[in-house]
């Protein structure tokens, strides 16, 4: 609700072309100088010619619904997290990609040697980070969807042994375990013999601890010796399951000037925390998110991020954490065409096969 006690729907009816134009310029502006913009200054900009004084009386009117603020009296207006929200969402005329932004987008992306999801999303994490100087955060979900191709174990020592797992979509994980005794070479080859048999295209997200204890319970005789490994087998399954949020760029974000860097700090520490529930699969294909939403621990910041699919499904998150004053009408179309060009690779991928 509003000052005016009215729902944002009938807020929005309230406000002429003329309103609109001023509460965009002032976003504008302020983006661009982080500076309070005033009636003289907005009048030298409008498309449409209208007196300083009518400004002002346009401006207290966005003041009253809460769309604009005034931090000091007698200084202009800047926009409030409303008026951000409003501007994204209705005022915002998006901005082309520069031709040499677009090459630098598309090599980051053409130029990955093993094109899985994990290492698409990763180059195009820091190739945002650098456009856009904020920390970019990804989300990586495809090894949920794919399956087991491989899995081997490997002597490294006495008594020690690594596991290898190797999934569809070309990720790789590997476990150290450490055994009571030595395996001999017979116990190897029906190890890898078994685990060929009964996981070979079976989705890591199926591996469950009743299939691990069920397939310990058919061992038979290799029970005992083998089950620290199935244990572990399990462990990397987890592994893949756990879609740990990834954020790069961070650098970024501690040198402005704009943020509490105490709470950057803090939001670094808790990341996954902080962010796992904003990137499940309700919200929309973009999102923005504000401190003043909730839920978001850095104070004047913003979040934008966008799905990645595959085969209709979310396969990934990429984003970015900047200040609220964000370049919202640039910094989108980053996003958006990564994540387009990234879902359309990841598909094109599986038509191939």
């Amino acid at each position: 609700m509003t000052a005016y006690g009215l729902c944002r729907k009938d807020v929005i009816e309230l406000l002429d072309e003329r309103k609109r134009q001023i509460l965009a310029a002032i976003v504008d502006t302020y983006i661009i100088t982080g500076e309070p913009v005033g009636s003289k200054a907005l009048a030298e900009m409008l498309k449409i010619k209208v007196s300083p004084a009518t400004i002002r009386n346009d401006m207290a009117m966005l003041e009253q619904l809460g769309y604009l603020e005034q931090p000091h009296t007698s200084a202009g207006r800047i926009p409030t997290y409303n008026g951000f929200r409003l501007y994204i969402d209705e005022l915002m005329d998006a901005k082309t990609i520069s031709d040499e932004d677009k090459k630098l987008l598309d090599r980051c992306l053409d130029e990955v040697e093993a094109p899985t999801a994990d290492a698409l999303i990763e180059s195009a994490s820091k190739a945002l980070a650098e456009l856009t100087h904020c920390a970019t955060l990804v989300k990586n979900v495809a090894p949920k969807f794919s399956v087991i191709t491989k899995v081997e174990v490997i002597p490294t020592g006495k008594r020690m042994y690594v596991l290898l797992m190797i999934t569809s979509s070309g990720n790789i994980k590997n476990k150290v375990c450490r055994l009571e005794f030595d395996l001999t070479s017979e116990q190897m080859e029906f190890f890898t013999s078994y685990m060929s048999e009964n996981l070979h295209g079976v989705a890591v997200d199926e591996l469950s601890e009743d299939v691990i204890d069920k397939l310990i319970a058919a061992m038979g005789t290799y029970m005992v010796t083998l089950t620290p490994l199935l244990q572990g087998v399990c462990e990397l399954a987890e592994g893949f399951r756990d879609n740990e949020i990834k954020v790069s760029g961070e650098k970024n974000l501690l040198e402005r000037q704009d943020i509490n860097t105490a709470q950057i700090v803090r939001f670094l520490e808790n990341k996954n925390e902080v962010v796992k529930g904003m990137l499940d699969d309700s919200f929309n294909d973009l999102q923005v998110v504000f401190s003043e939403d909730g839920g978001f621990v850095i104070e004047n910041s913003s979040m934008i991020v966008s799905k990645i699919k595959k085969d209709g499904k979310t396969a990934g998150s990429l984003g970015v954490i900047g200040p609220m004053r964000l370049d919202y009408a640039k910094v989108i179309p980053y996003i958006e065409y990564l994540t387009d060009r990234i879902t359309e690779m990841i598909s094109d991928d599986e038509n191939e096969e």
